[in-house]
Parts: structure tokens; sequence; C-alpha cells
């Protein structure tokens, strides 16, 4: 069976009034646009065409949620737990309502996710950087007295990360807060070296969250710039958020945040402290092989995606699971099992069911198919 599917785009408040709107070839949205939800996720399900949403034909199973994400300014940021770690949460959280806003976990699952970019530039802050080489860009900052103290502490015993972080986000540090800050714009505006861009990047940063712990957080992680169709995997642990720039994400069908500044909304220092990898180091960032056909492979069962370039021949998908087919740009058809063909617009998606067994797909064009990992395929 195939079912054509859409939805409409969330208007979170860091989303883009443009990037959408360019990619489906309409005039801007009069508000931001941040995401488009692929799945049968209960907090948005995907509408079906003729009627009905997706969560109706599958029952809820489906184990990943695709999206189409739009940043025109920084996400939170934010960790995400292990299965285990979610599972505990979500029952130690039994009694509070689904829509508490002290409740840290949605559901009982992890949240991995993956993002391939689609736009020219995307930026991100993923993962923490190894200390010696923040102390290095400390050094951009000059000596003022809450630089110094962030140096110190950073020099200190233990597992210093996840000790200063716990500082920064305790409320008591507002006053060093606000002197590292004003430190980095300074820098930012002078600063002609290694630590350059990401310095901008973090003024940048501050300009939309003025005031917030989260800004010098995002002082001692890896800003990661990615180019059109390079992708970077997130695991359970990682600190991260998104910073600007267009992608198509896909994750396990959870929505478990744990987040660490940069949001108005709830913040459980604690907790969040208790799921976060404190190790340091670049995340790597997958680039694919030229050709027709692009892996980027995870090491999680939940999801699987590939993105397709269609030049006129068409390509077959085996179809052993419950998968979906986004198209980002051109014209592409698919033709299922009974011979139908239908055509997948640009920003919405077709869903085959297992007994497909295989689709084939033609027209000149950009596709993703997402896909449950090898560990959950029927």
């Amino acid at each position: 069976m195939l079912l054509s599917l859409s939805n409409e785009p969330r208007d979170y408040a860091w989303g883009s009034t443009t990037l959408l709107a360019e990619l489906e070839g309409r005039a801007p949205a009069a508000g931001p646009e941040a995401e488009v939800w692929f799945g049968d996720h209960p907090g948005d399900p995907s509408d079906v065409a003729g009627g009905g949403t997706l969560d109706a034909v599958t029952g809820g199973t489906l184990p990943y949620l695709l999206k189409l994400l739009a940043a025109a300014r920084p996400l939170s940021i934010q960790v995400h737990p292990t299965l285990a770690q979610a599972r505990e949460g979500w029952a130690r959280e039994a009694g509070l309502d689904v829509d508490d806003p002290r409740r840290n976990y949605r559901d009982d699952n992890h949240k991995p996710e993956l993002i391939v970019v689609l736009s020219e530039r995307f930026e991100s802050l993923s993962g923490l950087r190894p200390v010696d080489d923040t102390l290095r860009l400390l050094s951009a900052l000059g000596d003022a007295g809450a630089v110094a103290e962030l140096r110190s502490r950073l020099q200190g015993d233990g597992d210093v990360l996840r000790d200063t972080i716990g500082w920064l986000l305790s409320g008591g540090a507002q006053p060093e807060v606000d002197e590292v800050v004003s430190a980095v714009r300074a820098a930012a505006a002078s600063e002609t070296g290694e630590w350059a861009e990401t310095l901008r990047a973090v003024a940048g940063i501050a300009d939309s969250y003025p005031g917030d712990p989260g800004v010098v957080v995002a002082l001692l992680m890896n800003h990661v710039v990615l180019r059109r169709g390079e992708g970077i995997f997130l695991r359970a642990g990682l600190l991260h958020a998104y910073v600007s720039g267009l992608g198509v994400e896909i994750m396990a069908a959870s929505d478990n945040v744990l987040r660490g500044g940069l949001t108005p909304k709830h913040i459980d220092v604690p907790e969040l402290l208790s799921v976060l990898d404190t190790t340091p180091g670049e995340v790597q960032v997958l680039r694919p092989a030229a050709g027709a056909i692009a892996e980027y492979p995870v090491d999680v069962p939940d999801f699987a995606l590939r993105r397709i370039t269609l030049s006129g021949a068409p390509v077959t998908v085996a179809v052993d699971a419950p998968t979906m087919v986004l198209t980002t740009a051109g014209t592409v058809s698919v033709r299922g099992a009974d011979g139908g063909v239908r055509a997948i617009e640009v920003g919405t998606a077709v869903f085959a069911t297992a007994d497909e067994g295989a689709i084939e797909l033609s027209g000149d064009g950009e596709v993703f198919v997402a896909s449950p990992g090898t560990g959950l395929r029927a």
C-alpha cells in the first residue's frame, strides 16, 4: 500500500520564514516555519491524502520520525537519554501529567538523530570540545576576571566539563556569564585567527539569547559548519544545538529532550548532568562518496536514511519494512506493486507498507528514503 503524506510546518520561534518556502517554490511565510513531521508520532502525525492521519494506519508503531528542519536562529542546547535512562526517567515521572512543564521525559524511548544538510551552509554546535582546545580559545578573550574564573574551573580536577556546565547553569554565575559574553563580543569584532569564526558564531548566539547562560556553554562546544549533502549523527548523551540552516532529520520516535540553555523552557540541571556524556572530542561529519545513492550509516536499529539522485533512469528500492520517500528537489514519481504511479511533490512524502516488496522511483530530482534500521526490519 502506498499513501501520500503531508503536514503543516510547526511554528517554533527559531524557524525560518524563507528556507522551507524556497525549497517548495512558494512565497515566504508570514511567520516562522521550523519543522515538518513525517511519521506517526502522537505529537503531530502526518496527514494522509484522502483523509485521516498516518497513526490510524500504523497504530503508532513506526520506530522513526522523519522531518524537514529549517532554523533561522539557534535551537536550544540539548541532550537525549539512552534507552535505559529514558525508561527509568519515564517511570520516575509517572505521577506527573504528560503535559506538565516540569516533566523531562515525554516517553520511554531514546532519541538518537541524524541530520543531512539541504542548504549550502548549516551551522551546528555538536559535542564538547577538548578542554585544551577551549583553553586556547579562551586566550583570545583577554584577562577579564570571569574569563580567568572560567579558565581556572576548566583546569581543575575531576570531570571539569560537567562541573563547569553545572556552575554556568546554576543561576549563581550570571555576573560571570555576562562578563564572559562581553569578552566574546569584543573578541569576535577583532579576532582574525583560528577561532574567529567560532567567536562570531557565539556572539551571534548571544544576540539571539541575551543573558542566557547557554551562550557560555556554547563556548565549550564544537562549532561545526556543514555543507549540502553532509550529515552528522548525534548519539545519546551528546550535547548539541543546531544554529542555522535547512536539513532532513531522522530520529527514533521520541520527544525526550533535556535542555541546557538557549531556551525559555524548563531546564532541570541535575537531570541534564545525569544523562550528559562529557567525553570531549570532534563529532564525525558524514560525507558520502559521490554517486546516485548516498548512504549515511548509523549504529542504531531505529532508522536508516539514504539520499537518491534521479536523472531519468528509474531506481528500484526494496521495501521490506515501513518506508518513506521524501522529495527535496525536482520532479519525482513512485510506482507501487499494483502498477499505480503517483507524484511526490517537493516537501511531501510517500509511505510504503512492507507488503509492497519494492517500489520504483523515476524522474529528475532528489529524494530521501527512510526505513527502520536492519535490527528492526520485518
